[in-house]
């Protein structure tokens, strides 16, 4: 399969990208809040039947046009998260990248199969302070609460960071990689 060049590729999060070998062919992924498709696209490049799901019908417009020009299959599905959710099964993994609902997270967990992963990263409060993103406390995680929100499940890698996006930006970010029994 022939590559667009990299510079017309979404650019998955560093997480994504340090944990992309735990995504195998054949592997179940869903992708909650998928925007335009990022994670998703690089998912289903590595071989995995994705389903990546959004409210924005305009974002999943422009990710199905990008997963088309890279040859990637992706089930698109338009669902509002902070709705009622469609069945969809279980997965290998679940990807949750830049969204926060603390009060779906054990409809999150649900949607991840025994031995399956959750790989989750979202905004910290000290995010404000960078002067741009989610400004919401409903939408920026405290210091250690997401460990405390993917419970019970065995956090396998987790880190709390302030990372360069560009040569302009830096995020404040919490990501975890956790496993359900």
């Amino acid at each position: 399969m022939s590559l667009p060049p990299a510079a017309h590729l979404p650019r998955p999060s560093t997480w994504f990208a340090w944990h992309a070998h735990r995504i195998r062919p054949g592997m179940r992924v869903v992708d909650l809040a998928c925007g335009q498709g990022r994670h998703s696209i690089a998912a289903a490049l590595l071989g995995a039947q994705v389903t990546g799901i959004d409210r924005d019908e305009a974002r999943l417009a422009a990710a199905r046009e990008l997963a088309t020009a890279q040859g990637a299959s992706v089930e698109w599905q338009v669902v509002d998260l902070a709705g009622p959710w469609p069945e969809l099964g279980n997965f290998d993994a679940v990807l949750v990248f830049n969204y926060l609902d603390r009060a779906r997270m054990a409809d999150i967990r649900g949607l991840v199969a025994p031995g399956g992963l959750l790989i989750m990263e979202s905004f910290l409060a000290g995010q404000r302070e960078l002067g741009w993103g989610p400004t919401s406390e409903d939408h920026l995680l405290r210091p250690g609460e997401l460990a405390r929100l993917v419970a019970p499940f065995r956090v396998e890698h987790g880190r709390e960071v302030l990372e360069p996006v560009d040569a302009e930006r830096w995020r404040a970010v919490a990501s975890v990689l956790a496993r359900r029994a």
